[in-house]
């Protein structure tokens, strides 16, 4: 068997352990350190990271900051967000609840959106309200609810996250068949570049990583990109300026935004994309990305 099967085996049953909560115990620097040779066949080096990668993982032990903790609280962060730059800016909230049985489904509207608050991945999309799966709806948001995303990959500011469900207002873009996600990577206020994420839900997902000016760069990072035109969003500019304004202070963190009917809308803050465990082609653009990122001179946390 070569290294790379034996090494995958490995990252699989790491995985699995990882999901029954059976290395919750072990030390977040240890966790991040095997987690990140069995992704990418090589050691981490806390001491010298040069990479992309390498340098989301120094972060997530290093740059640990309460304010991040609402940061990524999908119902906290809107009223933040409100408040440096218009409540215009944000998707309106129908609801927040702590437990699915609390949930009036008759006084919902006919489309919405539930989430957990401080998770990713509990999401259940209603286009129509007659023909929701109530039942497994429940599956999913409950098992989301029960989960503390960050044993998954360590990142820190995801773990003292309350667990609560959020209903939004279900937005649909006319023009386009699903909505284009747009994620401005921005480093100590700056941003750098910008990446799509499209087809999410029809025919598999597709990210496409652009400069500042819409000339689609020469590379992808795990996801293939786009093979079809990506229009430059209509608020490219305002999008670019408040993304800067919002991530004034950080390190890094990517600021994720919708363009709805022309309109621009707020998404959330990522701090750590792909948790720093995804490939470049070509490999060297993780050291390209990762000289852009000045990593702070003192430690916070770990």
């Amino acid at each position: 068997m070569r290294v790379k099967d034996i090494l995958f085996d490995r990252l699989t049953r790491f995985r699995c352990l990882s999901r029954l909560g059976l290395l919750n115990n072990m030390s977040d620097e240890k966790y991040i350190k095997k987690k990140y040779y069995l992704v990418f066949h090589k050691r981490l080096d806390l001491k010298n990271v040069k990479t992309f990668n390498e340098k989301l993982q120094w972060l997530k032990l290093y740059d640990r900051k309460d304010i991040y903790t609402m940061m990524v609280d999908k119902y906290e962060i809107k009223k933040y967000v409100a408040d440096q730059i218009g409540e215009e800016y944000i998707i309106p909230t129908i609801g927040i609840y702590d437990k699915f049985d609390d949930i009036e489904f008759g006084q919902l509207p006919k489309q919405f959106v539930i989430k957990c608050t401080h998770d990713s991945g509990g999401l259940v999309i209603c286009r129509d309200k007659s023909k929701l799966d109530l039942e497994e709806a429940k599956r999913t948001i409950n098992k989301s609810l029960k989960r503390n995303y960050y044993y998954a990959h360590r990142e820190w500011p995801y773990k003292n996250v309350k667990p609560r469900i959020i209903i939004e207002k279900y937005m649909e873009d006319k023009e386009n068949n699903g909505l284009t996600d747009y994620k401005v990577m921005c480093f100590d206020g700056i941003a750098k570049m910008i990446f799509t994420c499209t087809d999410r839900f029809n025919g598999g997902l597709k990210v496409t990583f652009f400069d500042l000016k819409w000339k689609q760069l020469p590379f992808t990072r795990h996801y293939p990109s786009s093979n079809k035109p990506i229009k430059k969003p209509v608020n490219l500019k305002k999008m670019i300026e408040l993304s800067e304004l919002l991530s004034k202070g950080i390190p890094f963190v990517r600021m994720d935004w919708y363009e709805i009917n022309g309109k621009l809308y707020f998404g959330e803050f990522t701090f750590y994309p792909g948790s720093g465990l995804e490939e470049f082609n070509p490999e060297e653009w993780d050291e390209k990305i990762g000289r852009m990122l000045k990593l702070p001179l003192e430690k916070k946390g770990s």
